[in-house]
C-alpha cells in the first residue's frame, strides 16, 4: 500500500532547486527593473515550481520505467525515484498524480494570468509541451537526442520569463539577452545529471551526450557550457555593478576540475560540484540584482 513516505520519494524533494532558483532569478530581474516587489506572487510562483515539479518527476518516472528497472542504481542525481522497480507506487498512480499536478497548475496559471499576466497562460502549455516533447513519444527527445536543448529551454527560459511577467505584469523589460546564460546554465545541468546513467543509457540507446560522447568527453563539455554561461551572465547581467562578483560562481567547478570522471564516486562529486556552481549563480545573481 502506498504511503506518504513513497510519494515524498516520488516527488524527489532536491529536485524543486532546479525549478525554485531560475524562478527567484526572473523575480529579481522584475524588482530591479521596476523597484517593486509582491511577496505574494512569490508565495504563488513557489507553488507554481512546486506542482510543476511533481509533474515532471511523477511524468518522467513513468516514460522511463522500463529504462530504471534496468539501469544503475539510481543516486540522488539521477536514475528516477525508484518507487516504480521497488513496487512502491504503480504506474497508473504515478500517471493520475501527474496529472493531477498538471491541472492543478492550470489552475494556478489561470489565477495568475486574471491577476498578474497573461503569460501564465502560455508558459503553462509550454512545460506540458515540452515534458511531453522530453519524455513521450512520438519525439521523446531525452531518448532521441535533445533534451538537452528542452531542458534548457523549459528551465533556463521559461522560468525566468515567468518570474519576470508574474511581478512585472508583462515582459517588456525583461533583460533578455540574458537568457543565453540562464538557458545554457540549464542545458550544463542535463548533462551533469546524465554523467552517473551512462552505462544504462548507452544500453538503452538513450542519445545523451554522455553516451554520444563518452563519460570523459561530456564531462569537459558539460564544463565548458558552464563556463560559457558564468561568461554571458557576467556580460549581458544588466546590474553592472554587479558584474565582477559573479565570477564568484567558478570556484566550485575548480573541484569538478580535480574529478577523474572514469571512477563512479568521482562522477558524484562531480555532478555535485558543478550543480554547486549553478546554484551559486542563480541565486547569487538574483541576490546582486537585489542588492544593487
Amino acid at each position: 500500500m502506498a504511503t506518504l513516505r513513497h510519494w515524498v520519494q516520488a516527488a524527489r524533494p532536491l529536485a524543486q532547486a532546479n525549478l525554485a532558483a531560475p524562478l527567484l532569478l526572473g523575480q529579481a530581474f522584475a524588482y530591479y527593473a521596476t523597484g517593486r516587489f509582491d511577496f505574494r506572487v512569490l508565495l504563488a510562483l513557489a507553488l507554481w515550481g512546486v506542482l510543476d515539479q511533481l509533474f515532471i518527476v511523477f511524468a518522467n518516472d513513468v516514460a522511463d520505467r522500463e529504462h530504471d528497472e534496468g539501469g544503475e542504481a539510481k543516486t540522488l542525481f539521477s536514475g528516477g525515484s525508484g518507487v516504480l522497480p521497488e513496487g512502491k507506487l504503480t504506474a497508473s498512480a504515478l500517471l493520475r498524480g501527474a496529472f493531477a499536478a498538471y491541472a492543478l497548475l492550470g489552475v494556478l496559471s489561470l489565477v495568475l494570468a486574471a491577476w498578474r499576466t497573461p503569460w501564465a497562460i502560455a508558459f503553462w502549455g509550454a512545460a506540458g509541451g515540452l515534458l511531453w516533447a522530453y519524455s513521450f513519444p512520438p519525439l521523446r527527445l531525452s531518448y532521441r537526442g535533445g533534451g538537452e536543448l528542452l531542458q534548457g529551454v523549459g528551465v533556463g527560459v521559461v522560468l525566468p520569463l515567468l518570474g519576470f511577467a508574474a511581478q512585472a505584469g508583462d515582459l517588456d523589460a525583461y533583460p533578455f539577452p540574458t537568457l543565453a546564460a540562464t538557458g545554457l546554465l540549464a542545458l550544463a545541468g542535463n548533462v551533469a545529471t546524465a554523467l552517473p546513467d551512462h552505462a544504462a543509457d548507452r544500453r538503452a540507446d538513450k542519445r545523451t551526450w554522455p553516451v554520444q560522447m563518452g563519460r570523459v568527453r561530456a564531462a569537459w563539455a558539460c564544463l565548458g557550457v558552464t563556463l560559457a554561461a558564468i561568461y554571458l551572465a557576467i556580460a549581458t547581467s544588466p546590474a553592472r555593478e554587479s558584474r565582477g562578483a559573479l565570477a564568484f560562481a567558478v570556484l566550485p567547478l575548480l573541484v569538478a576540475l580535480a574529478l577523474d570522471v572514469r571512477r563512479r564516486r568521482h562522477v558524484l562529486g562531480f555532478v555535485f560540484a558543478q550543480g554547486l556552481a549553478t546554484q551559486a549563480l542563480w541565486l547569487g545573481w538574483a541576490a546582486l540584482l537585489v542588492w544593487f
